[in-house]
């Protein structure tokens, strides 16, 4: 099992990896890490929005994803639902076919389950 130390370095790899072109600096939320016993999930969104609250410097598609404990696998939620939905659906494992990419740190790469 993970850490929560261990977690968070991979939400941050993960997050890096999603960054594009790096010209925006995101950090995570957090005072809103959710723990739970399979895993924590993370919001997050740009430094400067966090900082300022100046909507404009907000991001748009930036959805909560956790990083599971034993595997380290992050999986990516949705922005158009309600995240007690997602965690739901990621607890019964019915987490619709658009939103079961998973990202795999130790191969630093993305799968879609089918």
């Amino acid at each position: 099992m993970l850490t929560d130390k261990e977690l968070l370095q991979i939400a941050e790899r993960y997050l890096k990896k999603r960054g594009g072109d790096g010209d925006i600096e995101v950090i995570i939320y957090p005072e809103s890490i959710i723990k739970k016993p399979y895993g924590n999930i993370y919001r997050y969104n740009s430094k400067e929005y966090i900082l300022t609250g100046d909507f404009n410097k907000s991001l748009v598609g930036n959805a909560p994803f956790l990083v599971e404990k034993k595997s380290g696998r992050v999986v990516s939620f949705g922005t158009s639902g309600n995240l007690d939905d997602y965690i739901k659906s990621y607890e019964n494992d019915t987490l619709g076919l658009c939103l079961t990419t998973y990202w795999y740190p130790d191969e630093d790469r993305f799968v879609l389950r089918g």
